[in-house]
């Protein structure tokens, strides 16, 4: 009895203050657009897509394995309350099974270096591995120094791979 009681004077007391708080603020469009895109369904750490927000009109960035990410892309951000407009400048990676080689490849010996496996846990990878045409391309987070250059040193041990440019930034 004296839980009921007491349940009663905490909602007597907290219905109040949330009906007076009045509606709650969308999350700002740079926010919403993030999370539209992690949510694109077949998004993989070979796919590396980014944005900017310009008064409401987003501009996607990237490259992607797949033309259905591209779409998805476009709509996911497309229906979003406050984006006027969208330009999609995803690019889609040409099919090629001597680059999808690679893909793998790269993806494993960088998981495998060290401690680097930990940025590819989860949902959304630190980690994106970009190859376009046997150039490897690594883009994303990571902690420190020296795990950029662990990364880099793994992806350029990997046979048959033109070149390996290293866009990782470095953690504040």
């Amino acid at each position: 009895m004296k839980k009921l009681i007491l349940n009663i004077a905490i909602a007597a007391v907290a219905f109040p203050a949330l009906l007076s708080a009045g509606p709650t603020q969308p999350p700002p469009i740079e926010e919403q657009v993030r999370v539209a895109l992690v949510k694109i369904p077949f998004l993989s750490v070979f796919d590396n897509i980014s944005y900017r927000v310009d008064s409401g009109v987003v501009t996607l960035s990237g490259q992607a394995v797949q033309p259905i990410i591209k779409s998805y892309a476009e709509q996911n951000v497309k229906r979003l309350t406050g984006v006027t407009a969208v330009n999609n400048e995803i690019e889609v990676l040409p099919l090629s099974r001597f680059d999808d080689d690679i893909r793998l490849r790269t993806f494993f010996a960088v998981r495998n270096t060290s401690s680097l496996y930990r940025y590819f846990l989860g949902v959304n990878p630190s980690i994106r591995i970009v190859v376009k045409n046997g150039r490897v391309t690594l883009d994303g987070i990571v902690n420190n120094a020296a795990d950029r250059q662990m990364a880099f040193m793994a992806a350029n041990r990997i046979p048959f791979v033109f070149s390996v440019t290293n866009n990782l930034r470095t953690e504040k």
